[in-house]
């Protein structure tokens, strides 16, 4: 197996040392099978809600805790792993996480109790925001500077077909036979992709500088935690309207449950548009992609919200509230600028603030709905969420403006 030097400033080398465009290719199909795995085991149980707590006789709202473990797993894993791995080789650690994600998962398949079952939705959250940190990392390190956005959205477009296939395939398997089968699926995706990363990831070499306190020196760097702010607050609205998506659709649309996988396909759809608009925009202007896309969310949640009730209007508010995603690929590459030589830590954590973001907005939904205000509600926290990750933005943006002069 060949071996590459994975440099510690992305998009650094020059064009004539970078790999060739085969190697490029199925390097990122490798990685964005780990990613397609994660997204499907994350999102999937958010239209499996109402089995789960059927299964562990909890109401929906209870049942949404085990998203938020999840989302906790990934919060603390990300930095903590980012940490203790800062003198491991990418593609040994890439293959160590996605182990320890399939064993997660298949475990969580045979659950005995809703306990059991929520911690291990914690455990197998631990790899998710570091797998992704670090093969956001190893792509962009293999492609010209000016083209990095795009590279790191090929990755996640992983994540975002898991929406449009893996995730609408699994609810479905799940609910006509046993939602249990979901997550044992997943583990099997884990799997297949440590064969793929083994076979087509080439070894890399350790920087002589990489410490654990080095990456820690990302955490002194305010733009870092800015931007770790705005993925945190801005875009817990996404999570807040889609964690109750499969109860709005039948209760509030009144639709019969076949009709929550099209759901899940139409918010799949908006997020690969997302991703691919997004990617190609951030390599523009990476703030003004941020920006943007914050302002848009609260256009799009306010009308999730108002509309709800209407089948055709939720399909399409679903479908736009997934294009909101067009901000992933900006504020990863964004974090990879701001971290200087701290950038396995600061990728990864990328991760943990979106799911904070997602445990934000799912305890936040649960909340309204608990008090009476209905599922639909939800799109107003996302809006409100949005509106108050506009103003971390004009913070960062600010400070920038005060750098470059």
């Amino acid at each position: 197996m060949s071996e590459i030097a994975i440099n510690d400033s992305i998009g650094s080398q020059p064009d004539d040392e970078l790999p060739s465009a085969t190697t490029v290719a199925l390097v990122q199909l490798a990685l964005a099978c780990g990613g397609f795995g994660i997204g499907t085991g994350e999102f999937a149980i958010m239209g499996l809600l109402p089995n789960v707590a059927d299964t562990f006789s909890v109401t929906t709202p209870q049942a949404g805790y085990v998203i938020s473990a999840y989302a906790l797993g990934v919060v603390i894993g990300a930095p903590v792993i980012a940490v203790l791995a800062a003198k491991m080789a990418r593609r040994t650690l890439l293959l160590t996480l996605m182990l320890i994600f399939a064993a997660g998962n298949i475990f969580s398949a045979m659950a005995p109790t809703f306990e059991t079952f929520t911690l291990l939705r914690f455990v197998s959250g631990l790899p998710h925001g570091a797998y992704f940190g670090v093969a956001a990392l190893v792509a962009a390190s293999m492609v010209p500077v000016h083209r990095r956005a795009r590279a790191v959205g090929r990755v996640m477009l992983g994540l975002t077909v898991a929406t449009l296939l893996g995730t609408p395939l699994t609810t479905f398997f799940g609910q006509s036979l046993d939602w249990q089968v979901a997550f044992f699926s997943v583990g099997v995706l884990g799997l297949l992709t440590v064969v793929l990363i083994w076979f087509y990831v080439p070894q890399d070499r350790v920087s002589k500088e990489a410490s654990f306190l080095r990456e820690l020196g990302a955490f002194r760097r305010p733009q870092v935690w800015l931007t770790l702010g705005i993925a945190a607050v801005g875009y817990g609205g996404m999570f807040a309207m889609f964690s109750y998506i499969a109860s709005t659709t039948t209760e509030v649309a009144l639709l019969p449950e076949t009709a929550v996988p099209i759901m899940l396909v139409l918010f799949g759809v908006g997020m690969n548009a997302g991703n691919f608009i997004g990617s190609w925009l951030a390599d523009k202007s990476l703030l003004g992609t941020i920006g943007g896309s914050l302002v848009y969310n609260i256009v799009v949640l306010t009308t999730f919200s108002l509309t709800a009730a209407n089948p055709y209007m939720l399909g399409l508010s679903v479908f736009l509230v997934g294009c909101g995603f067009a901000a992933g690929p900006a504020l990863q590459t964004r974090l990879m600028d701001v971290a200087a030589d701290a950038q396995t830590l600061a990728a990864a954590s990328n991760h943990s603030a979106f799911n904070i973001a997602n445990a934000i907005g799912a305890w936040l939904g649960g909340l309204v709905i608990a008090w009476g205000y209905g599922f639909a509600a939800t799109g107003y926290v996302g809006a409100a969420l949005s509106f108050l990750g506009l103003f971390v933005f004009a913070a960062s943006a600010r400070l920038e403006r005060r750098a470059g002069a």
